[in-house]
């Protein structure tokens, strides 16, 4: 009897595991199709300029000096922030490093302030500082957290047996540490190289500003200023292509890195004891964070308060574009967490050939800048729906096309942990999928979901390229309000405009954190 009636509900279950969600598949996919507009425009752009000429466009010398222009800087960056945050990792999570929770807090900063005016800080105290120097001091400055992040959470969850045996075999601390730490950390550090590597792609303002000329500089100039769009569009299939390589490496190192990846500790790991290094190591924390927060904090500081009023902006102005600011990035977030939620759950619950096209297809936004994501939007509203052309709407859009990939794999990593017994259950009850998700999952994730939401909200809040070409007309953001008094070098201006950034950044990049902390090791590539 006791069999026979749990004979119904599991067919149920298991005929659910089965059948794919209509309304779950059908959101998603309508989410990829938004998502692979960008790429249909290149593909569209690049059969209307014909191979002849698109081959003529990419055998350029500007294209080769282009390409290894972000290719070396793309090797520098990425190097020096793997070498930084995972050093800065070890010295907070796995020394006695005084006043090492302060230094946890402080060396992630760094995140809530734009590379722009990171760049904008160091030149306006320098001018002379430009081309791939400035360009690698300013960006690994700017990028180290990307690393420091995921590593820092790999070290504080690592389990200390493995070190243990390898220092009762004889291994010197420098010895394990190479050949045992860091290979339980090695995914977190390719994740984190990854994020570097692509958010170099689409960098577009500190470039500008320290005047180094990369594949987003020249796409931005040939269409702003030249109107040149069959070029634009050969310089941005080949930073696509780049994105791509970018993904497909990081692919492979972390097939490689799961293999030494361990399970969470159950014990405290011993700490070591810096001893005489104690001095060092905290002075080289000093001046890491005084260089990479301490230098625009300042510059912001000084030119507000360096008796320039006359160039000082209106309080209404400054508010204005805050709310603006605020406003669509707010706006974007909510529509990226919400489009994220059906591929997270077919990605995660009914994993196959059709979720994982869902789910390269939203990564593949990774490989794409702003800017190109932007031109292809305004392609299609021109073509098709010019009454969105220079609208909020479209600027919304956008940001939560280039945004998606942040906001799925926090919901990804959430959806991760939620036991599958407990939508069996109610699926069980005889409730729709879409009840299940609404009624079940969604409280369970809430913290990724909120943790979606601010990672969408901080980046669409200090975005540039893709804001200057999409803002609607007679409307203001802080980042382009900023980056208009810093093409005028009215400095003073734009100091205003850089601290309501900064404070706009200010509280999600501390809920940022706190969840980061919370997250197991490697949850965010899974």
């Amino acid at each position: 009897m006791a069999v026979a009636g749990i004979a119904g509900p599991l067919r149920r279950i298991a005929a659910g595991r089965r059948r794919l969600p209509t309304g779950i598949t059908t959101a998603a996919a309508l989410v990829a199709a938004a998502l692979l507009l960008p790429l249909a425009f290149l593909c569209w752009q690049a059969a209307q300029v014909g191979w002849g000429e698109l081959q003529h466009l990419l055998a350029r010398r500007l294209t080769l000096d282009l390409l290894w222009n972000t290719v070396r800087l793309a090797v520098v960056v990425t190097v020096a922030s793997a070498l930084i945050g995972t050093g800065a990792a070890w010295a907070t999570e796995r020394t006695t490093l005084p006043g090492r929770r302060v230094w946890a807090v402080l060396l992630v900063l760094p995140v809530a302030i734009p590379d722009f005016v990171i760049a904008w800080g160091w030149v306006s105290i320098r001018p002379s500082l430009s081309g791939l120097p400035g360009a690698a001091l300013v960006l690994t400055l700017g990028l180290y957290p990307l690393v420091y992040l995921p590593v820092a959470a790999s070290f504080r969850r690592a389990d200390p047996a493995q070190e243990e045996v390898a220092r009762s075999l004889g291994r010197g601390p420098f010895e394990t540490f190479i050949r045992v730490t860091l290979r339980q950390a090695r995914l977190a550090i390719a994740g984190g190289c990854l994020l570097v590597a692509l958010y170099l792609l689409a960098e577009y303002g500190a470039f500008a500003i320290l005047r180094y000329q990369t594949f987003t500089t020249e796409i931005f100039s040939e269409f702003e200023q030249g109107f040149n769009a069959p070029a634009a569009a050969a310089l941005s299939l080949v930073v696509a292509v780049l994105g791509m390589v970018v993904l497909a490496s990081e692919g492979v190192a972390t097939r490689a890195g799961r293999q030494g990846t361990v399970q969470a500790r159950s014990r405290a790991v011993s700490r070591a004891r810096l001893g005489r290094a104690a001095a060092p190591v905290t002075a080289a924390m000093a001046v890491l964070v005084g260089l990479a927060v301490g230098v625009p904090v300042a510059t912001i500081v000084y030119w507000m308060g360096s008796g320039q009023r006359s160039t000082l902006p209106a309080a209404s102005t400054l508010a204005g574009a805050a709310w603006h600011t605020a406003l669509y990035s707010a706006a974007a977030a909510a529509l990226a967490t919400l489009a994220a939620v059906p591929v997270a759950i077919l990605a995660v619950r009914h994993r196959g050939r059709m979720a994982i096209a869902f789910e390269r297809a939203g990564l593949l936004v990774e490989a794409l800048p702003g800017l190109v994501i932007a031109l292809a939007l305004v392609f299609f509203t021109v073509h098709y729906a010019p009454v969105l052309y220079q609208s909020a709407p479209l600027l919304v859009m956008a940001y939560a096309v280039m945004f998606f990939p942040l906001a799925f794999v926090a919901v990804r990593a959430s959806l991760a942990r939620v036991p599958p017994a407990l939508e069996e259950v109610g699926r069980s009850l005889g409730r729709r999928p879409v009840s299940v998700v609404v009624r079940v999952v969604v409280p369970l994730v809430l913290p990724g979901l909120l943790a979606a939401f601010f990672l969408v909200f901080l980046t669409a809040a200090t975005e540039l390229p893709a804001t200057l070409v999409l803002v609607p007309t007679g409307v203001q953001t802080l980042a382009t309000q900023f980056w208009a008094y810093t093409g005028q070098f009215s400095y003073a201006a734009a100091a205003p405009f850089a601290a309501a950034m900064l404070a706009l950044a200010v509280v999600p990049t501390v809920l940022l954190g706190r969840w980061f902390d919370r997250l197991p090791t490697g949850a965010l590539s899974r």
